[in-house]
């Protein structure tokens, strides 16, 4: 840090023009279990909301700093420290901006795609911030696309969701009433983070919690050996996307409620079911993730609350499906109850946490249930898109978004591991899974061919 900017940051800190917080939870975990060094990509949310009518860039720019006022995590950076950062947050933040108009052979959505990725892939400064950007790129009269990049040290999934609630009700608002903030969310995020903090203190709640994980975690099976000079340790994963038609949807629907499970054990033990048959593996742990936004005042704030629940599940070729599903249903209710942050949980076990590598588990699955909302105004619509969602501290992850009728599939994998052909392979089996079951829910998974 330059002599400057420390005299800086010390003028700036004596006038309340920003202030220090420790790391949240989730972003300790981050920063211990993925460090982040300069240039670093692999740790941003990217997405693309879709607009559609009549918007000028000064009016999606005066939208944009009603929403930075309002959210904190959009005026936060960090500062150094010894051995974690603190939170840094300023009073006032940077309206983080950009308009492009593209030409027409930029339209095609091959073409907006290479322009979206170049974007995405633009580093940010962790120290001077901001932690986020948006690019307004003109396709033509009334079509807009958004860009928006963020940090994922202040953002989650859920974020996505509040961003395009705020950004549609910030152009409302400025159109309404000129000049008049938006309300203020109940919570803050760094208010939450010290909620968090002063609750995960040591004592018999989380004596108990520890006591059912230890008991989960005798021993910790992999589902493969990774080289030891693994090269994209904390790199950005590939993503290959696909869906489940919607008569197929249907029917994974009518299964789920025809045997008393959710949707999400239905495709997590499918997915397991799947994960068997391509390993050779019976004994399998997925990390599934939480929103871990239990105070109603923290629905509608910005940052990164996420946390992550290691499911096991042990695959018993004998059992029916239906039986299977219901007892994977029953440990994920227990496991969800026993939730406790990841850092905390890798702690109690004994487990060091490396970079880019999880100590527990090397494939994520998630049933995205979030809000992801299409907000419709008088004169606007606003369609939001999700194309990454973090860290690469798995190997492997399936995330399933309800898209409509249809269901889309994403596949995030490691490159050094995995190439798009096992991705088409797996997504075949798992489609293949989800199929016979509905049709065989009470016959034996051996049954059930790959």
């Amino acid at each position: 840090m330059s002599q400057d900017l420390r005299a800086n940051l010390k003028q700036w800190l004596e006038s309340g023009e920003i202030r220090l917080q420790p790391l949240s939870l989730p972003q300790r975990e981050l920063w211990e279990n993925s460090p982040v060094p300069p240039g670093d990509i692999g740790n941003h949310i990217c997405a693309f909301i879709e607009v559609t009518g009549h918007i000028t860039p000064e009016d999606c720019r005066e939208a944009l700093r009603l929403v930075v006022e309002r959210q904190e995590v959009l005026r936060l950076s960090f500062l150094p420290g010894k051995g974690q950062p603190f939170q840094m947050i300023r009073v006032t933040g940077t309206v983080a901006m950009n308009y492009r108009e593209l030409p027409p052979e930029q339209h095609s959505q091959e073409a907006l795609e290479e322009v979206m990725e170049e974007i995405f892939r633009q580093p940010f400064d962790m120290l001077r911030g901001p932690l986020y950007r948006v690019e307004m790129l003109q396709r033509g009269p009334n079509r807009q696309v958004l860009v928006f990049a963020i940090h994922h040290a202040i953002a989650d999934g859920w974020t996505l969701g509040v961003f395009v609630q705020d950004l549609a009700g910030a152009y409302l608002q400025s159109k309404m009433s000129k000049g008049t903030p938006l309300p203020l969310p109940d919570m803050t995020y760094t208010a939450w983070a010290a909620t968090e903090r002063a609750a995960w203190q040591p004592g018999p709640e989380m004596d108990s919690r520890i006591k059912f994980w230890k008991e989960q975690f005798t021993e910790i099976p992999r589902l493969w050996e990774r080289p030891a000079d693994l090269e994209d340790r904390s790199g950005k994963l590939t993503r290959w996307a696909s869906s489940v038609p919607p008569e197929a949807t249907r029917e994974i629907r009518a299964l789920a409620k025809s045997i008393g499970v959710t949707l999400f054990n239905t495709l997590l033990t499918a997915f397991q079911i799947t994960l068997a048959q391509w390993t050779g593996k019976t004994d399998i742990i997925v990390g599934s993730p939480v929103a871990n936004r239990n105070y109603a005042a923290a629905k509608e704030t910005m940052g990164y609350f996420a946390g992550v629940v290691p499911l096991r599940g042990r695959v018993n070729a004998q059992l029916p499906f239906a039986t299977a599903a219901k007892a994977m249903q029953d440990q994920t209710m227990d496991c969800f109850a026993n939730a406790m942050p990841f850092a905390e949980l890798a702690k109690a076990l004994g487990l060091a946490l490396e970079e880019g590598h999880n100590p527990i588990f090397d494939v994520r699955f998630a049933l995205q249930n979030h809000p992801v909302p299409d907000v419709t105004l008088p004169s606007l619509a606003f369609k939001l898109r999700m194309r990454s969602t973090g860290t690469a501290r798995f190997d492997l992850a399936c995330e399933v978004t309800e898209d409509g009728d249809e269901l889309e599939v994403v596949w995030l994998y490691r490159p050094s591991l995995f190439d798009k052909t096992d991705m088409e392979e797996l997504n075949r089996r798992y489609q293949k899974v989800l199929a016979d079951v509905f049709h065989s829910p009470h016959t034996a998974i051996s049954s059930l061919t790959a």
